[in-house]
């Protein structure tokens, strides 16, 4: 079934179901790639298919219920587990460890993001595909901060050169925010800050300037941080907290089609620019009290 030759007065069914939280967009058009997906006894042949809700639809016989509110998860990521579903290879992943660590009513649950198997720290998790992909989106401008324990040869001086970006075998980095947090001898502990969030950027970038990277651990993501949050655990942000943040989420330059009210509480809405969180309990949003050493203005990045 196809509806790409109707006018396009709602959106596509893989984005729908993503954002219902059914599965990611990819993972969608997979299914329904393999006849899982139908609308009514139809079933549905491409990802294309524009519709204005997700009445009638049904995905392995099971009707798809309108979407939860989006809830959003802080979870302390320890090195060694894989950011997918499965693994081939039979490595260990992020969900064995969420078995224990989410609420039993947290539903099926999205990484925003990817942390390497061997890179720990702050992983956020949501059921919401449309606030997942926002949240990815380089253009979004999101802040992620990392500590790197190194071994090697650097001053303040070479790390403030990264403001400007780099270009690394033939692939541009964007403004990268790093400091010297402490050094002892030839070891390390480097702050660095990005926002494009390029596959292994923080990793590439350091050992392009010579440096071994034995650790990397992800503290803040936007307004999130990880705080004291323990290995292995995860809590919930407040709803409160999560709809305040999500009203301020734009992705500049961005003129989004009119949506029902419903759906810009939920997505992001264009206004006042983003706000800050209310102060929360341990773990939860709030603004980042560490401030970088004085240099040239300009974006932070991974």
């Amino acid at each position: 079934m196809t509806d790409t030759d109707n006018p396009r007065n709602g959106d596509r069914i893989a984005k729908l179901l993503a954002r219902a939280g059914i599965a990611s967009r990819r993972e969608v058009e997979r299914m329904i790639a393999e006849g899982r997906v139908k609308i009514g006894d139809e079933v549905v042949t491409t990802p294309n298919t524009v519709l204005t809700s997700l009445k009638g639809v049904s995905v392995d016989g099971k009707a798809v219920k309108a979407p939860d509110p989006a809830r959003l998860f802080l979870f302390h990521k320890p090195a060694g587990l894989l950011t997918a579903e499965r693994d081939p290879a039979g490595r260990p992943t992020i969900y064995t460890a969420l078995r224990n660590a989410l609420p039993a009513n947290a539903g099926r649950v999205m990484p925003i993001g990817r942390l390497d198997f061997n890179t720990e720290g702050l992983l956020l998790l949501t059921n919401d595909g449309g606030l997942k992909r926002t949240m990815e989106l380089p253009a979004t401008g999101l802040p992620r901060t990392y500590r790197a324990r190194t071994f090697g040869d650097i001053t303040q001086e070479q790390l403030e050169e990264l403001i400007e970006g780099i270009e690394i075998e033939g692939v541009r980095y964007g403004p990268i925010n790093a400091n010297m947090e402490r050094s002892t001898g030839r070891n390390q502990w480097i702050e660095v800050t990005i926002t494009e969030g390029k596959n292994r950027e923080v990793r590439r970038v350091l050992e392009h300037l010579g440096l071994e990277v034995s650790r990397l651990i992800r503290t803040s993501y936007g307004p999130f941080e990880l705080l004291d949050l323990p290995r292995g655990q995860a809590i919930e942000i407040r709803q409160v907290e999560v709809e305040r943040f999500m009203k301020g989420l734009k992705v500049p330059g961005e003129v989004a089609a009119p949506r029902p009210a419903h759906e810009q509480a939920r997505l992001r809405i264009r206004g006042d620019g983003p706000r800050k969180p209310a102060a929360p309990r341990s773990a939860t949003a709030r603004p980042s009290a560490r401030k970088p050493a004085p240099r040239k203005p300009g974006p932070g990045r991974k």
